[in-house]
């Protein structure tokens, strides 16, 4: 078998073989073949694309190009979420302990930012003393203990994936669907979850930008997730603006302290209640588990969700959060003064060009915008700055005076202001009528949604 003929053969427009994909995977990882020609297939992928049963193989083979998981002996059961990406999407470090109060047990891997799309690992990291590089027995240690756990990639997990990522990062090869796909739940299916929820981002500011796009992406790794026997559910979540009012890493746990003390906008509300009570219906799938809180037991989607904000109102999500961070070696003091986080020197008020209603604020500009000023990387290897990032204070549907406030910028940096400015008032208009609010949660998509215990 030579990759040279492997290579030429996904150009052709072909599908490879199981046993193709294994020899690429493993030879690769030996170092046996190099990068360039690594390179080269991901780009024939990018371009040819990948056939159902091609992108379960490759998803099959970088799971086990590293270590799987055994959590079998944690008595709750074990669901897990994934955000495809987005430009203010906050909702995992709010998920995570919500659904963990409610005695479902969340073991997270999550990713940093890249471009404009943020990252949840880097978002915690702004916690002082945060740690996302937690070893796989800590991360063990960590679930049995209090119940979640987020961590960053290791090199144990997946290590396929994350050597290739690193060649997709570099070759303009991100934006592929089936390698989006295997890469999302190589990692995923590594760690011994029962269920799987995913908020697929559909819009300017996210990788899929229709709704097609996002749907097949969607499907795919649905039927990925159950042809290995974890229950799996999509949601299409609306990503054109923003989500929440901040953009940026302490900015960003700001405002995810507020939403664990009931104080969140609406659609990081409904977008966290919906994923959450996905969550739970998995639970109540794969276990005998029941959602039973203060007296209460919620049987159905209204009730998850109600039981969710009970969660919020009498503080178990909140203590849930205190509780990961101290035994993630954060500073836990930071849930009760998040102003021990970094604060950037420098703010400068975005002010309306005109009067009128925002009808429309593109959230790929506004990220580019936070990136700029230090909020996010343009490569894996740049670094950012924790305190940098947007606070929008009127957001698509507003009404604005001209000379108005619209977003406040927090920076260290000087030498990007002006285009970082640019860059963000372009993705706003505004004009006479105003726009209807979209609902963030566009649609499910799932082989199990009508299924009962």
């Amino acid at each position: 078998m030579r990759m040279y003929e492997i290579i030429r053969k996904k150009r052709d427009g072909y599908a490879l073989s199981e046993t193709e994909i294994a020899y690429v995977m493993g030879k690769y990882l030996s170092g046996e073949i190099p990068d360039h020609q690594v390179s080269a297939l991901l780009m024939a992928i990018f371009l040819k694309g990948m056939t159902d049963t091609e992108t379960e193989s490759l998803t099959r083979q970088m799971r086990s190009s590293g270590l799987v998981m055994d959590l079998s002996d944690i008595p709750n059961p074990r669901i897990d979420k994934h955000s495809t990406g987005g430009v203010g999407d906050k909702t995992s470090i709010v998920l995570a302990p919500l659904v963990a109060a409610a005695g479902i047990t969340v073991p997270m891997i999550a990713g940093r930012s890249l471009g404009h799309t943020g990252g949840t690992v880097d978002k915690l990291e702004s916690v002082p003393g945060f740690r996302t590089d937690l070893s796989v027995h800590e991360f063990n240690e960590t679930l049995r203990r209090i119940g979640v756990s987020i961590i960053g990639q290791t090199g144990e997990i997946a290590p396929a994936d994350k050597k290739l990522y690193t060649l997709r990062d570099v070759t303009a090869t991100i934006d592929s669907a089936p390698l989006i796909a295997s890469s999302i739940m190589s990692k995923k299916l590594a760690e011994g979850i029962q269920g799987l929820v995913l908020d697929v981002k559909v819009g300017s500011g996210a990788f899929m930008k229709t709704v097609n796009e996002a749907r097949k992406l969607a499907e795919t790794m649905v039927h990925i997730g159950d042809s290995v026997g974890v229950k799996t559910v999509a949601v299409l979540t609306e990503m054109e603006e923003p989500l929440g009012k901040t953009i940026g890493n302490s900015l960003e746990i700001k405002e995810c302290i507020a939403a664990l003390r009931g104080k969140w906008s609406d659609d990081i509300s409904k977008v966290t209640l919906t994923l959450g009570a996905w969550m739970i219906h998995l639970a109540t799938l794969v276990s005998d588990f029941t959602f039973f809180y203060s007296g209460e037991v919620y049987t159905d989607f209204i009730g998850y969700q109600d039981g969710l904000r009970e969660l919020i109102t009498t503080g178990a999500a909140f203590k849930k959060f205190v509780e990961m961070i101290d035994a993630q070696h954060g500073d836990p003091e930071v849930a009760f003064q998040p102003f021990r986080m970094a604060s950037a020197k420098i703010t400068k008020q975005i002010l309306s060009e005109k009067e009128g209603y925002i009808q429309r604020m593109d959230a790929e500009m506004a990220g580019s915008s936070a990136m700029l000023l230090g909020a996010g990387r343009e490569k894996t290897e740049d670094s950012i700055d924790h305190s940098a990032g947007i606070i929008l204070n009127r957001k698509t549907g507003d009404y604005v005076m001209k000379g108005e406030q619209i977003a406040l910028f927090h920076y260290n940096r000087e030498e990007h202001i002006k285009e970082a400015e640019e860059v963000f008032l372009s993705g706003i208009t505004i004009g006479p009528e105003k726009v209807k609010k979209r609902d963030p949660v566009l649609e499910v998509i799932s082989e199990i949604a009508h299924e009962s215990k």
